[in-house]
């Protein structure tokens, strides 16, 4: 078992309640706590673009709702067991899927961006049977909400008119609360939505996040990252980098996800229709294409330590195009570009040494010299910036695989314990960790990640 006390504090549990004997059976839905009232949710979903008119939580149990004085968390149990949605599954989740969710759900929170958290996780000597026999195990999960693009789907493809009013209105009292008493709240909800996932979209693709599985019902109706699978983070930069094994045709290839964000925006929008106008309902979608590339040049350009601004966008590009063609690691650079020396080109010899193309970056690299002197860059104030911008550790593919090998085989949850700490400061050099910012080594590229955990 491996325990989150840093989630445990945002709900008011002591960590120290983790040390029961009776800790696991609690976390992992065996032993019923106090006042939970558990549910399976409904919900519907465009699933790989073909719409499926019947989803709902096949695997995954809403215990209820803990408040506290910033709001309130529902707390989820994914891998309990068979709910009315498990449509001829077990309702299990396998340990290895459910130590990715546990350590990415919070890596993402320390990388800043909008995420669902993870309380524990509990690993279980029952087998399940997927492409090959496994363990199982148990993530207890918390989000200010669980309802998706999906959830508002499902009674649109039914019919249902006043079903989606009723929940348009719960979501809207409790999470756009300014909203309640407009006129136009309906509209102005799914603008709410659009800008929401707009932002989270442009942080994916700043901090080279493919998530692998865009269906609808994956989709957050408060533009958290949800229902992590087959993710992903760019080692070597690839903008057609494919992290599901299971999408064959790259729908959800890291340089679709933007484009599909938009897409899963109409659903969302189509669904919403029986509140609003057409046209106000285009109106919404309207803003998502640059509500998008504002916030997308605005994070590039704070990772590259430059005013934010379209004029920013040729440095963008082309530093892309040269990470792209030179297979240059996608984290690494950037942690290296802190460093950058905007005086003397002879200083950068090391980030220079990343490109077997050095042409091409002397080129680019000029271009930059002369932006940052242009703003009159201070070096040290911008590196600091930087530093605070790009982070050094990120979870990827291998350092996952190792911690849940370790789990798997030895029961040894120590390393997702170290993952798990690491992963919480991603931004800090952290010197005594500094073999975990390394490149990935060569049996990282036969690592394979599917839907079918």
């Amino acid at each position: 078992m491996s325990f989150n006390t840093d989630a445990a504090i945002l709900i008011g549990l002591d960590p120290a309640q983790a040390q029961r004997p009776e800790a696991p059976a609690y976390l992992s839905g065996s032993a019923h706590i106090d006042g939970a009232q558990p549910i399976a949710a409904l919900y519907a979903g465009h699933q790989f673009g073909y719409f499926v008119p019947q989803l709902g939580d096949g695997r995954a149990i809403l215990l209820g709702e803990v408040q506290t004085s910033h709001g309130g968390w529902e707390l989820q149990l994914k891998g309990a067991g068979l709910t009315p949605y498990s449509r001829n599954g077990d309702g299990r989740a396998v340990l290895r899927s459910s130590i990715r969710e546990y350590l990415c759900s919070e890596a993402m929170h320390g990388l800043g961006i909008p995420t669902t958290r993870a309380l524990s996780i509990v690993g279980s000597a029952d087998e399940v049977y997927r492409e090959q026999i496994e363990t199982a195990a148990v993530v207890m999960r918390m989000a200010p909400s669980f309802v998706r693009f999906g959830s508002f789907e499902v009674f649109f493809s039914r019919g249902q008119p006043e079903a989606i009013r009723i929940l348009a209105d719960y979501v809207i009292a409790r999470h756009f609360p300014e909203l309640v008493d407009t006129p136009d709240k309906y509209p102005l909800f799914l603008r709410a939505v659009v800008l929401a996932t707009a932002r989270l979209m442009a942080q994916w693709q700043a901090v080279g996040f493919a998530h692998g599985v865009m269906n609808t019902d994956n989709m957050s109706i408060l533009g958290l990252t949800l229902d992590y699978g087959p993710f992903g983070f760019l080692d070597a930069y690839d903008p057609g980098y494919i992290c599901n094994h299971s999408d064959q045709g790259g729908r959800y290839a890291f340089d679709q996800q933007p484009d599909i964000g938009a897409w899963n925006l109409t659903r969302l929008a189509q669904a919403l229709t029986p509140l609003m106008t057409v046209d106000a309902a285009k109106e919404a979608l309207d803003i998502y294409p640059a509500a998008f590339a504002t916030h997308y040049i605005d994070l590039m350009s704070a990772k590259l330590g430059i005013a934010a601004g379209k004029d920013s966008v040729p440095l963008i590009t082309g530093v892309l195009d040269i990470l792209h063609s030179n297979h240059v690691d996608y984290t690494m650079f950037w942690r290296a570009l802190c460093d950058f020396d905007s005086s003397s080109g002879a200083a950068n010899a090391a980030l220079r040494d990343l490109f077997p193309d050095r042409a091409a970056f002397d080129s680019w690299a000029m271009d930059y010299r002369v932006r940052l002197q242009t703003e009159n860059s201070t070096d040290t104030l911008r590196r600091n910036a930087m530093y605070r911008t790009n982070p050094k550790y990120i979870l990827r593919n291998h350092l996952a695989e190792i911690a849940i090998r370790c789990a798997c085989d030895d029961h040894d949850f120590s390393e997702v314990d170290r993952l798990l700490d690491l992963l919480r400061r991603p931004f800090d050099e952290q010197p005594e960790n500094a073999v975990y910012a390394s490149a990935p080594p060569d049996w990282a590229s036969q690592i394979s990640v599917s839907c079918s955990s």
